[in-house]
């Protein structure tokens, strides 16, 4: 059996993992788009690097766009299979793809028409047409613990999911593969989450010994602080900008990062811990996952009942929340004055809503950028979080005035400790390959793990790098 990384080797982004069995079935394990700075971007998402109609058949982890943004050019470059993941994952990934196809002909649309003279026009990588031809390809799949059943891809190759934890949605794999003689185990963790955090159950650890794991190690080398913490630095960043009537821009994903930021502003607006001001989700998408939120609140955590469900209040819905839809509503907000919370997408601030008013508010240095997640490098968000004095936005320069925070501790993403404690739980483990993760990450956990378990076999592979296993 031969494993090859696309995708998400020594990078954060492009998730694509594809294995090829003795007997000759091609499983790829996601399809997502690389994210970073637009031109390397581009070039690694303009083709995809092996034969798509070579591939039998796809199993997606979850709906981040790094993970299933590729989807659509698989398709139209030959896929005829089927796309594995779970009945969330599938309903929210039609939104993120119809809205990644909006979000770049958008773009290109407004880059083309302020574009310098020496700029060169820019296309999408694909549109809704080429979205609404990946739909029919989803085979929605149960939690084994909600099915107890496998699903079977080939007569030698069955799975089955357990919860990631991650974002809703979100599975970890375990495959079992029969390579010959051989019936061999192989975990894929795609992004792993965090216990206590707010909304969703916390990862479940796979029962099933396995030789081998593919997992995420985004932060691999660094210990994250309690959420509770977070809620303290959350409160007084907003109770500052309050006093200081400031703009608070919030980049986040549409899909887990802006639910969870409602949660929180939400419990701390019903315990008084914040005075009520407005805030804006500025994100259509955000809308459409949202409510898909409410139809799976079964996967919801014990705490998601007691702090909202019990009461029958909607946890993403409150007073101070207003909805904007059109780009009109978007507009109106860059006129009014602070004190107020904007909340648009791209999480890592490469495309959508949050560009726009990013330029609008950046070069003021009584605003706040409010960073919430992981920014991979090369990406605009990246830049921000490093403190660099300027920044391009549709090609632009823009001098960063305002204030640039920093909450990590609302990461969806498992730290070190999580991560070694997931190892630990993988009976009769032989081999680790570490992706989604950059290499200053990567290495540190490397190195806890031989200290943990020294027998392991730990690699980091590169781009486009196969292993026999």
């Amino acid at each position: 059996m031969k494993i090859t990384f696309y995708g998400a080797a020594q990078g954060v982004t492009g998730s694509k993992h594809l294995i090829e069995t003795a007997g000759g079935f091609k499983l790829l394990l996601d399809c997502g788009m690389h994210q970073g700075k637009r031109s390397e971007a581009n070039a690694l998402n303009a083709k995809l690097p092996f034969n798509a109609a070579s591939v039998d058949a796809v199993i997606l982890s979850h709906a981040h766009a790094d993970h299933c943004g590729m989807l659509p050019i698989l398709v139209r470059d030959g896929f005829k299979g089927k796309i594995y993941c779970t009945a969330a994952t599938a309903d929210i990934a039609k939104f993120i793809l119809e809205d990644t196809a909006g979000i770049q002909e958008n773009d290109a649309r407004y880059f083309n028409k302020h574009r310098l003279p020496d700029q060169t026009l820019i296309e999408p990588l694909y549109t809704d047409r080429d979205v609404k031809k990946v739909y029919g390809h989803f085979e929605p799949v149960p939690y084994f613990r909600l099915s107890q059943q496998w699903t079977q891809l080939s007569p030698q190759i069955r799975f089955k999911f357990y919860d990631a934890g991650h974002i809703l949605g979100s599975a970890v794999t375990l495959l079992e593969i029969k390579d010959g003689e051989q019936i061999k185990n192989l975990v894929f963790t795609g992004d792993l989450g965090r216990d206590f955090l707010p909304i969703l159950r916390d990862p479940e650890f796979v029962q099933e010994p396995a030789e081998t794991i593919i997992m995420e190690a985004t932060y691999g080398n660094r210990i994250h602080r309690p959420v509770t913490d977070l809620e303290i630095d959350l409160k007084q960043i907003i109770n500052e900008a309050v006093a200081k009537k400031s703009k608070i821009i919030v980049p986040a994903f549409s899909l887990g990062r802006t639910q969870e930021l409602l949660y929180m502003l939400h419990k701390l607006l019903d315990k008084k811990e914040i005075p009520s001001l407005p805030i804006f989700v500025d994100s259509p998408l955000s809308q459409k996952i949202t409510r898909v939120f409410g139809t799976y609140t079964s996967d919801f955590d014990e705490d998601f009942w007691k702090d909202f469900g019990e009461k029958g209040e909607k946890a993403f819905m409150f007073n101070a929340l207003t909805i904007t839809h059109s780009i009109e509503e978007s507009q109106k907000i860059n006129d009014m004055q602070g004190p107020l919370v904007v909340i648009a997408g791209s999480g890592m601030c490469e495309g959508g809503r949050i560009l726009h008013h990013l330029k609008n508010n950046i070069q003021d240095p009584n605003n706040i950028v409010l960073i919430t997640g992981y920014q991979a490098e090369g990406t605009l968000g990246r830049k921000l979080v490093e403190g660099m004095s300027s920044v391009k936005i549709f090609g632009q320069e823009y001098q960063i005035k305002a204030q640039v925070k920093i909450l990590n501790e609302l990461s969806a993403h498992a730290d070190q400790k999580d991560l070694l404690n997931y190892v630990a739980h993988v009976q009769g483990l032989q081999k680790i390959f570490l992706v989604h993760t950059e290499m200053p990450q990567a290495e540190g956990f490397k190195e806890a793990v031989l200290l943990a378990h020294p027998s392991l076999s730990v690699e980091i592979p590169i781009l486009g790098q196969g292993f026999e296993v």
